[in-house]
């Protein structure tokens, strides 16, 4: 039986979106009716599409009988979860071969590494880097020469960016193969002290940059459960990656044989059964539910509070903050995952993982089981976890092909109940989010990882245009007292909501230290953010006329989690007198801001997904 708050909210979100879910639908029909363009390219045209591919693959092009398949790489070998990408192209394509099929890298997306560029200018490009992916995907699908397509993306922006992109070609299967987290390295907690040492000036830089590189040491996704992990158990979740390969460690005979059988279930589907599911099957109401659940259920990254608004609003569905906070009030918390806890997503895959935490959701009626995925009806499959065939080791005739795999029951109990619990058991009875209301507009909070005793602050502010201005005033002793940090001027509109990551240690040294603090902004923070209670993504944000840009120094500001408030203690009289309190300049350079002046032109708010694009009515 499905619970009746996930049936509640579903059924708004269907009714809420009827029209513009039928006018996304409507397109997507019209495109399966359309004779694809390669079967009528003209001979100049073909000739491009095969003029660098083998003998054998023009011949497969010409006589246009087998799938083509398109790849959209984001591969660069600075960004640690991407390096594993750049072999994916040359296996995908010896399957292909095997069926008689092609395959050819479409298009590269950009991957920026949010880890590179916190606290720097670059990071005022991060979010708009999404976009950026979500037209670069569609430019390399353009060509609409392809019967289906495989997407390589890991991290923060770089996967719903393809996604979003993809959804403009929803009438097409695809397909996203995971790369894998690294090795587990330094545990959290150690890293998180000598942060917080380094800002109250205790360790040298030479100590931090050793604890740093002991946690980020090698090829694959960062461990900890921000939002390149979260991207991960969304797309799972969501029936876009087989089941239990989300994080199977790369270089490993299980994950190439993950990523071949993949292709090889692509292939199958579009030759033997004709049949392989749309993106636009796949991606509905009850699917964005389930992924809107798994987010809770894990305490997953805030920035999903944007992206999943986005990402829904590309399949024609739209979606609320107060949609989230509504099952998170029911959805219980499962994990315990840095910064959620102290564990990593690789003592979270030993614990259980994917397959034992959607049998869970399932089974209590938190999860809609009747949604298709890339598999075809249904999630049962999901509710088990992958391990290689030993008695039929390989796929193909040769030793090169990928290694057999076979699914297994995932496990009857958790094998570590410190990181992943039954519903029976749950670490907190509702999820990690919380939506706050007030007379400053309305703010997300995650409270997976913040103590109850520091869900409630009132304090007065303190307030900054910039996390240097906050760092400064800490090295200058300014913020051993209670108080409130109010961050403005870190709007999409504003500089492209960068993360705000650089404030946490500062703020957590202080929380330490027994002080009463929290946050206030229009900006985002990191999906590695915890402990200190930050209400983020505030709407309207300051340079649109909110009522942040009108605190003043010292104002008593209230955050309550548990009941959902965030409000200034100044009367609606005095506040309309106040004069916006604006530092930015009217125009920004340096590190390419300047490209990106249209986008924070028209930009929407973050509740509406911060996306450049139109919104439908």
């Amino acid at each position: 039986m499905l619970h009746p708050r996930i049936q509640e909210v579903t059924e708004r979100i269907i009714t809420r979106s009827k029209a513009t879910r039928q006018a996304y639908l409507d397109r997507i029909s019209h495109a399966k009716k359309q004779t694809r363009v390669r079967a009528g390219l003209g001979c100049g045209n073909i000739a491009h599409v095969m003029a660098a591919c083998s003998t054998d693959d023009k011949a497969r092009l010409k006589a246009d009988e087998q799938p083509n398949l398109a790849i959209i790489n984001s591969y660069n070998d600075m960004l640690s979860a991407h390096v594993p990408y750049k072999d994916y192209p040359d296996l995908i394509k010896s399957i292909a071969t095997k069926y008689d099929a092609t395959a050819q890298v479409a298009g590269g997306v950009p991957a920026m590494c949010d880890g590179v560029t916190q606290g720097r200018d670059g990071m005022e490009l991060s979010l708009f880097s999404r976009d950026v992916i979500a037209m670069s995907t569609a430019i390399s699908l353009s060509h609409d020469v392809f019967d289906g397509v495989f997407c390589l993306g890991v991290c923060d922006k770089i996967v719903p960016g393809l996604l979003i992109g993809a959804l403009s070609f929803g009438h097409l299967p695809v397909f996203f193969l995971p790369a894998g987290p690294m090795q587990s390295g330094i545990p959290n907690k150690e890293k998180a002290r000598i942060r917080q040492k380094f800002a109250q000036g205790l360790v040298s830089r030479e100590d931090l940059l050793e604890a740093e590189s002991a946690s980020y040491h090698s090829a694959g996704t960062c461990t900890f459960y921000g939002t390149a992990n979260s991207n991960q158990m969304l797309m799972e979740i969501m029936g876009l990656h087989l089941p239990g390969s989300s994080f199977i460690n790369p270089y490993t005979e299980l994950r190439d044989g993950l990523t071949g059988n993949a292709v090889e279930t692509m292939l199958k589907q579009l030759t033997d059964d004709k049949d392989s599911p749309c993106l636009a099957d796949v991606i509905n109401e009850k699917t964005i539910v389930n992924g809107l659940v798994g987010l809770l259920s894990t305490g997953g990254s805030t920035n999903h509070a944007i992206h999943i608004v986005a990402i829904a609003k590309a399949a024609g569905i739209q979606i609320t903050w107060k949609d989230m906070s509504d099952l998170s009030a029911e959805v219980p918390l499962l994990t315990r995952i840095y910064p959620n806890g102290s564990a990593d997503v690789n003592h979270f895959q030993a614990a259980g993982g994917m397959g034992f935490l959607m049998r869970e959701l399932a089974s209590a009626g938190y999860l809609h089981t009747d949604v298709k995925t890339m598999l075809g009806d249904g999630l049962a499959p999901y509710m088990t976890e992958p391990r290689l065939d030993k008695d039929n080791s390989l796929i193909m005739s040769d030793a090169t092909g990928p290694s057999k795999i076979k699914w297994v029951a995932c496990p009857d109990n958790s094998h570590d109940e410190d990181v992943l619990r039954p519903v029976s058991n749950p670490f907190s009875k509702q999820g990690g989010l919380q939506l706050l209301t007030g007379n400053l507009g309305k703010a997300v909070i995650k409270v997976s990882a913040v103590a109850i005793e520091h869900q409630v602050v009132t304090a007065p502010a303190k307030v900054f245009s910039s996390q240097g201005e906050l760092q400064d005033a800490y090295s200058r002793g300014e913020l051993n007292q209670d108080f409130i940090a109010v961050l403005k001027e870190q709007g999409p509109k504003a500089k492209g909501m960068p993360e705000l990551h650089k404030l946490t240690p500062v703020m957590a040294t202080l929380q330490d230290q027994g002080f009463k603090v929290a946050i206030v902004t229009d900006g985002r923070m990191s999906g590695a953010s915890g402990k200190v209670p930050a209400a983020i993504h505030l709407a309207p944000e300051a340079v649109e006329g909110g009522i942040i840009a009108k605190i003043h120094e010292g104002d008593l500001v209230t955050l309550d989690a548990p009941n959902g408030i965030l409000k200034v203690h100044v009367s609606d009289e005095e506040l309309a007198k106040r004069e916006l309190q604006l530092s930015l300049p009217s125009l920004t350079f340096g590190t390419g801001r300047e490209l990106f002046t249209g986008f924070r032109n028209i930009v929407s708010s973050a509740d509406l997904g911060a996306s450049a694009f139109g919104i439908e009515e």
